[in-house]
């Protein structure tokens, strides 16, 4: 199993004898994924004696606690922080868009509940508007009924007209008869007791014969009744339709209002639109001379990492060749003076210091290898990817050159302490060598290559390269700056012109659905105009005939009036008569 460990090297006595290395057990790897801390156990690891104190290692145990396989975690710690780094943008990735999601249904929702009470809304008026219908046909049907009665009343009067007519004719020709009768009767025609009679029954049935008109004024009283009954029914429709004739003209003006906002908007949204494009023009340039940059920048270092590489490879040369020295020396004459045994120790703790720093840089480099393969093996996947999976390796091998030159800075000068540590380490050897009594072979020339000079002038050039490489970061870094707050900016409007897009869009609905109600109300207007229209005017059309009824009753109560009148006066004139003997006499 593999576990993370810590290295705890624990001294010994004073000559440095008993030291031993031992392993803190960390965490214990359950996944490729997975790790979980373990309680704190030790365990001895001299395989792992030649590590820094404190180091964190990767180890490989067997069933039975024994050490198997034991390699530095830095470089597999980083590389499972940056996977746990993509899981966490991963994670948010799909956590903003699961809000998004719940965003969206909570609008759908929103959107089903208001269309639902509209449509509840609506079937209440459809409801009301049946009711009122039915209504309007039981007031229809009242008002036929009431013409029905009007129209038998002015019959009946037509016939009382009538038999009235016929009475005065039969009035008239009494009168003339009468006239006759005077006539005879001053010529000395005398009138006997038979005909009397029979002027008294013409008279009386004169008088019974005008037609009552109380029953006909009653039915008329009635119909009249009825009819403003009728239209008090019908004046509350009246204003009802007023009130919608005034609600239509009234969403008509919101109309136009909400008309006049969606053409503002629009042209919000035009000039936000505009505006957004010019800034990912202007973004899209930056992002280009910020690449270039990078790219000079990449150029740059690549010299510098040619320049550290030649400063390397001369101090191999310096370190393998005889030849070549450098311009600083260590100083021989303290160490001819120092005692041999503190000498001999001296130069064994230069030895043991030498070897771990090789063992180190040699697991740097072969770290630095790793990622050159690592970052090779990405490029090739780089060739065969697409679409998002292009990206993400285009992250990680952005990730990995960093480290990688991360690395390869840190063991530039480690190299070069390496190089002088064993130079250092040759002339205290030679020393030793001298003051043992062995003899040291002089192959030397008298002329040495003095490499101090052009190693200078490398490290003045690598200085320059570095200054200038550091500049350049620097605008790389004011550039990456601008062009992630015109990114922030760019998404501020962005989400601002979305969010009047959505203020468009809702304008716009807003607008369709009043226009709609709207229409249906101007609908209803018209209904209620065409439906009430009509029975006002057969009300109006039933009023003027029971007016031109009344008018009627009023003519022939005037007309009974006169025959009971002339009645009475060929009565008296007939009684006078009557009373003269001598009339009747002669």
């Amino acid at each position: 199993m593999l576990y993370l460990a810590e290295v705890q090297k624990q001294r010994g006595g004073l000559l440095g004898g008993g030291a031993k290395t031992e392993l803190r057990l960390l965490a214990c790897q359950r996944s490729d994924q997975n790790w979980n801390t373990v309680s704190e156990e030790v365990i001895a690891a001299e395989e792992a004696s030649k590590l820094n104190d404190g180091a964190l290692v990767l180890v490989e145990l067997s069933p039975n606690r024994q050490v198997q396989r034991i390699q530095e975690a830095g470089r597999p710690l980083v590389n499972i922080l940056q996977n746990f780094s993509r899981q966490l943008e991963k994670f948010k990735l799909k956590e903003d868009e699961i809000d998004q999601w719940k965003q969206s249904l909570t609008f759908q929702a929103q959107e089903l509940n208001r269309r639902e009470m509209d449509m509840e809304a609506r079937s209440e008026q459809l409801q009301e508007l049946e009711d009122d219908f039915q209504r309007l046909e039981e007031q229809k049907q009242e008002i036929n009924t009431s013409r029905e009665q009007i129209e038998r009343l002015q019959t009946e009067i037509e016939r009382n007209r009538q038999e009235l007519e016929g009475a005065w004719e039969h009035l008239r020709g009494e009168q003339r008869r009468l006239e006759e009768f005077k006539a005879d009767c001053q010529q000395g025609t005398v009138l006997d007791e038979e005909q009397s009679r029979a002027i008294g029954d013409l008279l009386n049935r004169l008088s019974s014969g005008v037609v009552p008109t109380q029953t006909v004024r009653d039915n008329l009283l009635i119909a009249f009744e009825l009819l403003e009954r009728q239209q008090a029914t019908l004046n509350p429709y009246w204003q009802q339709l007023e009130v919608q004739r005034n609600t239509a003209a009234q969403q008509q003006e919101e109309v136009e209002r909400l008309w006049q906002t969606l053409g503002d908007r629009q042209n919000l949204c035009q000039q936000a639109q505009s505006s957004l494009e010019q800034q990912l023009a202007q973004l899209h340039t930056n992002t280009a001379t910020l690449t270039s940059k990078q790219e000079y920048a990449r150029i740059l270092k690549e010299q510098l990492r040619n320049q550290e590489g030649l400063y390397h490879q001369i101090h191999s040369l310096a370190a393998i060749s005889s030849d070549a020295v450098f311009t600083q020396q260590v100083d021989v004459e303290p160490l001819q003076k120092m005692p041999l045994e503190e000498l001999q120790k001296l130069v064994q703790d230069l030895q043991n210091k030498l070897s771990i720093d090789s063992s180190f840089v040699h697991d740097q480099e072969q770290e630095l290898n790793y990622k050159q393969e690592t970052i090779e093996e990405l490029k090739r996947k780089i060739k065969q990817a697409s679409g998002q999976e292009l990206k993400n390796l285009e992250i990680e091998l952005v990730d990995e050159q960093d480290l990688y030159q991360m690395v390869n800075q840190s063991l530039v000068g480690q190299r070069r302490n390496l190089l002088e540590r064993e130079k250092i380490l040759q002339q205290h050897q030679a020393v030793l060598s001298q003051r043992q009594g062995h003899s040291i072979t002089n192959t030397q020339a008298d002329i040495k290559l003095d490499l101090g000079p052009i190693l200078s002038q490398i490290e003045s050039q690598r200085q320059q390269l570095s200054q200038e490489l550091q500049r350049l970061e620097n605008e790389i870094e004011q550039m990456r700056e601008g062009v992630e707050q015109d990114q922030g900016n760019i998404g501020n409007q962005t989400q601002d012109l979305e969010s009047k897009r959505q203020e468009l869009k809702t304008t716009e609905e807003n607008l369709l659905n009043l226009r709609i109600a709207t229409a249906e109300c101007w609908s209803r207007v018209n209904l209620y105009q065409e439906a009430l229209q009509p029975i006002q005017d057969a009300l109006d059309e039933l009023r003027l005939k029971l007016q031109g009824i009344s008018e009627s009753l009023a003519e022939v109560q005037e007309t009974g009036d006169d025959q009971l009148q002339a009645v009475t006066q060929i009565r008296q004139s007939l009684q006078s008569l009557i009373s003269q003997p001598e009339l009747l006499a002669s």
